[in-house]
């Protein structure tokens, strides 16, 4: 045995099915799609959640909720993560800005502080939010809350 005779192993490797290639090819005529319907026309793709006609489940449940079109949304930023912020970049003023740049939160984001964790240090800290614990807080250690 060597490389001129190798082949792959018995029954591993099958022939594509050639369709819509004439009688001869034995797939010819309606290219084993059967005969008329969606099904068997180009371009046919079934809906999603369709059900063959009976009422699909989505339009079979009522609509229910609320969603409130005016809601804002925070990213959370904890008083540890500001502490741990100050000490690595020995900063006395915490903004959106400096949170920008460490990768804590993006441009468009509005930004609330929360009272998790403890802060050691007088900061001023800017932001769009504060809980009151967190207010309390900076505020205990001489700091200044600015509300954007």
């Amino acid at each position: 045995m060597d490389l001129s005779n190798l082949k792959p192993a018995k029954g591993s490797v099958k022939k594509s099915k050639r369709v819509g290639r004439g009688q001869g090819s034995g797939k010819g005529g309606t290219s084993t799609r059967g005969h008329k319907g969606a099904k068997s026309r180009s371009g046919y793709s079934k809906k999603i959640g369709f059900e063959g006609g009976q009422m699909p489940l989505q339009r079979r449940l009522p609509k229910f909720g609320f969603k409130n079109i005016n809601r804002k949304e925070y990213k959370a930023i904890n008083l540890s993560t500001l502490q741990k912020l100050a000490e690595q970049n020995n900063l006395d003023r915490i903004d959106v800005g400096t949170l920008i740049e460490a990768g804590l939160v993006s441009k468009n984001d509005l930004v609330k502080i929360l009272g998790k964790g403890s802060i050691e240090r007088k900061l001023e800290v800017h932001a769009h939010s504060f809980s009151k614990s967190a207010a309390e807080a900076i505020v205990a250690r001489e700091g200044i809350v600015v509300k954007l």
